[in-house]
């Protein structure tokens, strides 16, 4: 029988990519938060026997279900080889280790619900405020996402070294300060969610504008995003108001990829692009979102900026944009979140409804910043109103200033092509 490895393989990495976090969450509840660690380990061994076993004798007809079974005796016999060598907080562990209860007790925990109901645990454990929040980022994209290490370091432009002791830091936070396994409940319900949308926020944001890689957009990491809140969004004792601003925001910007780049990978703004690829069923999707975000009779920065995308949604021409509404939408944000990119983006809007001169005068009261100092979008964006202000000369030494930033060579490739563009201007 001829075997197609690569096709193997492909099938692996997708049962790995969208079953690991499943998996994980499941074998943390049967180990409990101290052996985090542990249930990496034996999904990873799942998934490598899979690869070895299907690269000879082909892959079974239900995949998935292959993996989980190995990936279950893995861990009862674990719980058996170590029963006296480890402890093992947690209840399932125990009726685990008894044969009358074994049998019963796998087919509950492997339940649909029970599975979401363990990754939804899981985003609560990863994102403790005990955990710093570099490293909620990680474990979560750790363990609930299947990211390697590698990936994570890639992502978010630093070292694997770095990302490996931001894990080893929160898995030991974990465990030392005995976090359960569960869902809070109650007022600390309301800020500890606060803190897991935070956390998929800064995820979608990685991927919506990729701050490293060869890819200016990471798709895999907006999914991820997505996915996570919609697990919270599913829950009714856990979904609220901000999860569905959250998810509108995330859906409405998602439903623009198709036209984000051009043929040859270079990133367009709204302006130039071409709105009959916009996906017009997850903008349906992202303003129903919106709507039942609205009815809870909330504001927050993610229904704000929610609603500034479903302006971009809905506009049919660029030109047709309702800049009038983004503003006060703005003027409304800065009453939330007063930071320098939001006041950014603002003075972007105030050049369509007043000039690019009005909104010069507005950046240079926060030129002083230091977030600005390396923060590529400033330059840029500064150097486009200098240029519509007909300030070319302004703008082209704006622009040079930006390629002395740590720019990855395809954002350096856009910046130089700017200057030349620019440059026939001068």
């Amino acid at each position: 029988m001829t075997v197609d490895k690569k096709n193997i393989s492909d099938q692996i990495d997708h049962v790995f990519r969208y079953e690991y976090g499943k998996l994980v969450s499941v074998l943390t509840k049967t180990f409990g938060t101290s052996n985090i660690e542990l249930a990496e380990d034996v999904v990873q061994e799942a998934m490598l026997e899979a690869l070895h076993k299907w690269t000879y004798n082909g892959v079974p007809d239900n995949p998935v279900g292959w993996i989980y079974k190995v990936a279950k005796y893995k861990a009862v016999n674990i719980l058996n080889r170590e029963k006296y060598k480890r402890a093992y907080a947690s209840e399932v562990a125990h009726h685990l280790q008894s044969e009358w209860t074994l049998e019963p007790t796998l087919k509950h925990i492997f339940t649909d619900k029970e599975i979401a109901d363990d990754q939804l645990r899981m985003i609560f454990t990863c994102c403790h405020p005990s955990v710093s929040t570099d490293s909620q980022v990680s474990l979560t994209l750790k363990t609930l996402c299947g990211f390697s290490i590698p990936e994570i370091a890639k992502a978010f432009l630093t070292t694997e070294e770095n990302i490996n002791k931001r894990l080893v830091r929160a898995r030991k936070m974990i465990k030392e300060a005995d976090i359960p396994f569960e869902v809070p409940t109650g007022n600390e319900l309301e800020q500890r969610l606060s803190s897991v949308l935070e956390t998929i926020y800064l995820l979608f944001n990685e991927g919506y504008n990729a701050t490293s890689g060869t890819n200016l957009i990471r798709y895999e990491l907006c999914e991820e995003a997505i996915r996570l809140a919609e697990i919270i969004a599913s829950n009714p004792n856990v979904k609220s108001s901000n999860t569905y601003a959250l998810l509108a925001l995330m859906t409405l910007n998602t439903a623009r990829f198709n036209s984000r780049m051009d043929e040859f990978d270079n990133l367009l703004d709204l302006e130039h692009q071409d709105r009959s690829q916009w996906d017009k069923e997850l903008i349906k999707k992202g303003l129903y979102y919106l709507d039942f975000a609205t009815e809870q009779n909330e504001v927050s920065m993610y229904h704000i900026l929610a609603t500034i995308s479903a302006h971009h949604c809905t506009a049919l021409t660029y030109e047709s944009t309702d800049w009038e509404g983004i503003l006060a939408l703005y003027d409304l944000l800065i009453k939330i979140d007063k930071s320098p990119i939001v006041l950014l983006n603002r003075a972007v809007v105030l050049s369509k409804t007043s000039t690019p001169q009005k909104a010069l005068e507005q950046l240079q009261k926060i030129k002083d910043n230091p977030a600005f100092y390396s923060y590529l979008p400033y330059y840029t964006t500064k150097a486009s109103l200098h240029f519509q202000n007909n300030e070319v000369k302004i703008a082209i030494e704006l622009l040079n200033a930006a390629l002395e930033l740590p720019v990855e060579k395809k954002r350096k490739y856009l910046i130089t092509r700017k200057i030349k563009e620019y440059s026939k201007n001068n």
